[in-house]
């Protein structure tokens, strides 16, 4: 809750700071892990994802995007598919908070300051890193490392929002995090004396995660004015 503290008050610190529409909210869905142990299934929430977010809309087409998320990732090979991973039977849950910063894209023009409700599908990458705690599998128990790490990554969305009035803008969107580590699954330990004995799985994959859910934001801000001085 600090985290997301800090992010509302710094973004209505510069309500007043720029003649441009911007967009502050919040959102919700669930989490789900894609890697070396549990579930294979790429869209599959089962564990509760909240945050921030703010946009500042430049044009009809594209926004500056930042976000902050809170969730916790679940393995569970019980609910693979894989008989290899079921006969395994590993599972773990990590905690991750992900800060994410970027641009959307809309495919249709989404005018803010439009008289009638306006609506889009859009994408968003850009770059995200999460923070997570590092632990690893002895003969089928999680061992902690007790230290955590931060795994860099690139958000792949894709949503669909719509305007419910002239102030609210509601959104629902899927999104894919490809990361440049394979550590948030245990499947490869954090310290270098551990890596050789209790490393497993494909190891030329990374991991993945994925967000689904709504976002309900409020927009504030004045109408950019180009009237001649």
């Amino acid at each position: 809750m600090k985290y997301i503290s800090i992010l509302l008050i710094t973004f209505f610190s510069i309500q007043l700071s720029s003649a441009q529409i911007h967009e502050l909210g919040v959102f919700v869905g669930g989490s789900n892990f894609i890697g070396d142990v549990g579930s294979t299934s790429y869209i599959s929430p089962s564990q509760l994802a909240i945050g921030g977010i703010y946009k500042w809309n430049r044009s009809p087409r594209h926004s500056w995007r930042v976000s902050l998320l809170f969730s916790e990732l679940e393995g569970l090979d019980s609910k693979s598919d894989d008989l290899g991973r079921k006969d395994r039977g590993y599972e773990f849950t990590n905690q991750i908070v992900e800060l994410s910063a970027g641009m959307e894209f809309t495919f249709l023009d989404f005018d803010l300051h439009s008289s009638r409700p306006v609506a889009t599908p859009y994408l968003y990458s850009g770059i995200s890193i999460a923070k997570h705690d590092n632990f690893y599998f002895n003969n089928g128990t999680v061992v902690s490392e007790e230290t955590s790490s931060f795994a860099y990554g690139i958000p792949l969305i894709l949503g669909f929002k719509a305007s419910i009035s002239s102030q609210f803008i509601l959104a629902l969107e899927v999104g894919a995090r490809y990361t440049f580590s394979d550590e948030l699954d245990g499947s490869v330990p954090d310290s270098e004396n551990l890596m050789e004995s209790k490393s497993f799985g494909n190891i030329n994959n990374n991991d993945w995660y994925t967000f689904t859910g709504v976002t309900l934001t409020y927009t504030f801000g004045r109408n950019p004015c180009f009237c001649p001085n």
